[in-house]
């Protein structure tokens, strides 16, 4: 496949007068882009489609400063197509249509074309589904770019006509070799110890592009002593984690605080609860959703589970942020220790498949109430045992409906306090067996 240079390029890649050094130090081939060897190494998709010279349309999808961008660049200057960038943040449905009408133009004369649309999910998906037919006859080859799951973003009809690619988060060793080509740029050394080394990359939290504006902070400082994590933390603004309440994260997070706290890891669950609020989630989202934890997963193993939710959630109520944060991470650790079964969540399962599947079957007719003569003579209430004049106090009799016999639905489990409810159970058998006139 031969290489060439964009020609037009003009609103994503201009030069500036003074360029920022994260923007001089994009990768100008795809062996230098870090962290993504999955993808751009000759095992990796695009490493195949470049050494086979054919290009198909794809999305980018993964964090900010991963190289998207950048591979989208370099993807034009290694084929033959014409680059057309585009923001979805500035551009609407006329800058679509112009770029759309000069491919046509192009592919007449035999010329492809690369469209590149940065921050794709942020068309809507009538815009969207302008994209449809133009991909569908390769009119342009489109490599889209996303922060956000393209599951949820994307219309269905345009990731079928596309190969989605995950960018990873940088890692601390992809990070280290930005801030090495860094010192290389600059001639010298960044002023920091080696821890103030290691905790400048963490507060990057895997973004290159923002690794790079921060080392560029600290060479605009001018010689001086080694900086420690303090001062580092002193001379640099912190970047506030990645979290979006509305978005993917949201749900990645709440997933494996909830998941932590069935497998009985209490210390993950508190470190998961710790990101959600560090990110500006809603405690009251979380109290929530630890009160549904404590039926759906802990149940009648711990029947005070669902109690110690309530009072944690009444207590987050009435303290407010930060103080009430501590009952939640109360909560989180009760759940996190306690017993654990979804004895009781399988059971009413069962019972809502069991009322669709049987549809509209009466109870049986003795333990229907019988107010008028006329539902009497009809044999309402006729033959009803009334539990607590018997023996045992317990009469034995059915209450499904005729025909339908009777199931089992709740097989509490030998954890906590559902051990001695299963010994119930069997108790409330042997008498039923023994009122159906089974010999045991």
């Amino acid at each position: 496949m031969a290489s060439r240079k964009p020609t037009e390029t003009a609103g994503l890649f201009d030069k500036a007068a003074s360029r920022p050094l994260a923007d001089r130090l994009r990768p100008k081939a795809m062996a230098e882009v870090v962290g993504q060897d999955h993808l751009v190494g000759s095992d990796g998709p695009l490493g195949r489609m470049l050494a086979q010279g054919r290009l198909s349309s794809i999305i980018l999808w993964g964090p900010p400063g991963t190289g998207k961008t950048t591979i989208a660049r370099l993807l034009a200057e290694h084929t033959d197509l014409a680059f057309e960038p585009l923001s979805a943040v500035f551009s609407g449905v006329a800058d679509l249509r112009k770029v759309f009408d000069v491919a046509a133009r192009r592919r007449a004369m035999g010329q492809g074309t690369l469209l590149f649309v940065d921050e794709i999910h942020r068309f809507n998906r009538a815009q969207q589904d302008g994209f449809l037919p133009y991909v569908e006859d390769g009119t342009v080859v489109l490599v889209g770019a996303t922060t956000e799951n393209p599951s949820f973003e994307l219309n269905g009809a345009l990731l079928s006509r596309t190969q989605v690619l995950v960018l990873r988060r940088l890692d601390d060793a992809a990070l280290e070799k930005l801030l090495c080509r860094a010192e290389a740029a600059e001639g010298r050394a960044l002023p920091l110890s080696d821890e103030a080394r290691a905790a400048l990359r963490a507060m990057a939290d895997g973004d290159g592009r923002y690794l790079l504006n921060l080392a560029e902070q600290l060479y605009a400082l001018g010689p001086g002593h080694p900086l420690d994590p303090r001062e580092l933390a002193a001379a640099v603004q912190k970047r506030a984690p990645l979290y979006d309440k509305a978005q993917e994260s949201h749900y990645n997070l709440i997933s494996a605080l909830h998941k932590s706290l069935r497998g009985s890891d209490t210390d993950a669950a508190l470190y998961w609860m710790a990101r959600m609020l560090a990110g500006g989630e809603d405690p009251l989202f979380i109290a929530r959703r630890l009160t549904r934890f404590a039926v759906e997963d802990i149940g009648l193993a711990d029947p005070q589970a669902v109690s110690q939710a309530l009072a944690a959630w009444d207590v987050y109520e009435r303290l407010g942020s930060p103080e009430g944060e501590l009952a939640l991470a109360q909560l989180v650790i009760y759940l996190g220790t306690a017993p654990k079964s979804n004895a009781a969540y399988a059971a009413f399962k069962g019972a809502m498949k069991a009322a669709q599947e049987t549809g509209s079957l009466m109870p049986p007719m003795h333990i229907l109430n019988a107010p008028t003569r006329m539902m009497k003579e009809l044999g309402y209430s006729a033959g009803y045992v009334y539990d607590h004049d018997t023996a045992d106090g317990f009469s034995g009799q059915n209450y499904f409906p005729e025909g339908m016999g009777r199931r089992r639905f709740y097989e509490p489990v030998e954890r906590g306090f559902e051990r001695e409810i299963r010994k119930r159970l069997e108790y409330w058998d042997k008498l039923r067996s023994r009122a159906e006139g089974h010999t045991e």
